[in-house]
């Protein structure tokens, strides 16, 4: 069953809870209240939220926006779901080198696959982005979009977190799927602008966040038009086409949407361009950073992390306004399964 709601089936329910929805929710009872975002506490953060959205919606404010113009758009990796110990795009090319390595017997003593097969990560960090971009194409490439599409569907229905156990999919954060939605109960339409790649994204963002495939960017390889046993495929080459990281996010939110967002979610540096960009806009914007601070519910880390490093971003927030979400301190849950 999809997850995907629009803002009449998601607001359905009791008058005062549906109303608590679909507006900023702050002349509302406190009961009605605690229906926006339960997940999060009630802190400062979590107002800025309500408020910002009440403010772009509310029909002759002076914040107001369109409808056609609320666009929000979200980074994945450490901000809709979990990014530690590793990726979990990496994590499907670790298991995937693995799969595939009896049809590569050179593996074994070829870096950096000898490393992935003796199981040790550093060895392969020490490839650097050549070594990983090679494993990429090792795993990724070579194979129609559908082949694709079924290989990743089949290693998400069993795949599970290092740490945890459970299903990757499972990882997502619950207070970040609240969002969404709320959003979406607004008017706003929702998209992903990720570094990961957008193919493998795709087979479960809608399940997962809510997100139809056709509101994913992300980085791509190359495709081209082929006929094979008769039949016209596209087939995925050995060649990266676009990397949706850094400066090449709001490249991609141009080339992709073609409309500025108003609303912007990220976690590290790799997304200071875009939420740069959006908030350098006139008009009503909003830019936030989940800040990794709870290393018992999930994990802690932010400058020195090898995955979502977050240094300029977080120096630059108090000074650019953007609002820093504190995991440990602003989210009562963080994963649907706690």
């Amino acid at each position: 069953m999809t997850l995907r709601m629009t803002r009449r089936t998601f607001v359905k329910g009791p008058p005062l809870v549906a109303a608590s929805l679909a507006t900023g929710a702050t002349d509302l009872p406190a009961a009605a209240q605690d229906r926006v975002l339960p997940s999060w506490n009630d802190t400062a953060a979590r107002q800025r939220i309500i408020d910002f959205i009440k403010a772009t919606t509310t029909d002759g404010g002076e914040g107001y926006v369109a409808p056609a113009d609320r666009i929000a758009i979200f980074d994945n990796d450490g901000t809709l779901w979990s990014e530690q110990p590793f990726y979990i795009q990496l994590g499907f090319m670790l298991d995937r080198v693995k799969t595939l390595a009896p049809e590569h017997p050179e593996w074994k003593t070829k870096e950096p696959f000898a490393s992935i097969l003796a199981g040790d990560l550093k060895g392969l960090a020490k490839g650097g982005e050549k070594g990983i971009v090679e494993v990429g194409m090792a795993t990724h490439a070579g194979m129609t979009t559908d082949e694709f599409n079924k290989i990743v569907t089949d290693w998400f229905a069993t795949a599970g977190h290092p740490k945890t156990g459970r299903l990757y999919t499972d990882m997502a954060y619950l207070p970040m799927r609240e969002l969404l939605d709320y959003l979406r109960a607004n008017d706003f339409k929702t998209y992903i602008v990720s570094g990961g790649g957008v193919e493998f994204m795709r087979t479960i963002t809608e399940k997962v966040y809510g997100i139809p495939p056709e509101q994913v960017v992300g980085s791509m390889i190359a495709t081209e038009y082929a006929i094979i046993d008769g039949l016209p495929v596209l087939r995925r080459l050995p060649k990266i086409d676009f990397v949706d990281d850094g400066p090449g996010k709001p490249a991609g939110i141009n080339k992709f949407i073609g409309r500025k967002p108003i609303f912007v979610a990220g976690n590290s540096d790799g997304d200071y361009e875009m939420m740069r960009w959006v908030t350098a806009a006139n008009g009503p914007n909003f830019a936030m950073l989940i800040h990794h601070t709870d290393g018992d519910r999930e994990y802690a880390y932010d400058r020195q992390s090898a995955f979502g490093k977050l240094d300029k971003a977080l120096d630059e927030a108090g000074r650019r306004n953007w609002l820093v979400v504190d995991m440990k301190s602003d989210w009562k849950k963080i994963f649907a399964l706690e």
